[in-house]
């Protein structure tokens, strides 16, 4: 298993508009072949920043590198821009191996 984290700062009061933008996207994942699951995690107010992880799930990392290499990745990207000052900077990938215990 592969999971997939991106680290977004939003602007402070902007929170709702965020959620709103992934809330009605879309993502072109349903059909995409190792795709497990997603969810968008919203970390606690700051004065100056707001952070939320996007989480994804994958079977493997080659399944992960092979969607961002398809088309669906493509459409899912093709509007993804946020509208002015909501995110504060660029996104900040993680990327983890599950280990199995």
């Amino acid at each position: 298993m592969y999971i997939a984290m991106n680290r977004f700062s939003i602007a402070p009061g902007r929170e709702d508009e965020f959620e709103t933008v992934w809330r009605e996207r879309e993502s072109h994942l349903d059909d995409v072949p190792g795709f497990k699951s997603f969810q968008l995690l919203r970390g606690q107010r700051g004065e100056a920043v707001t952070m939320f992880i996007s989480h994804s799930l994958w079977a493997s990392r080659a399944a992960f590198s092979a969607w961002t290499e398809s088309e669906a990745f493509t459409k899912a990207h093709r509007r993804g821009r946020s509208p002015e000052g909501l995110v504060l900077k660029h996104p900040d990938f993680e990327g983890y191996e599950v280990v199995d215990l």
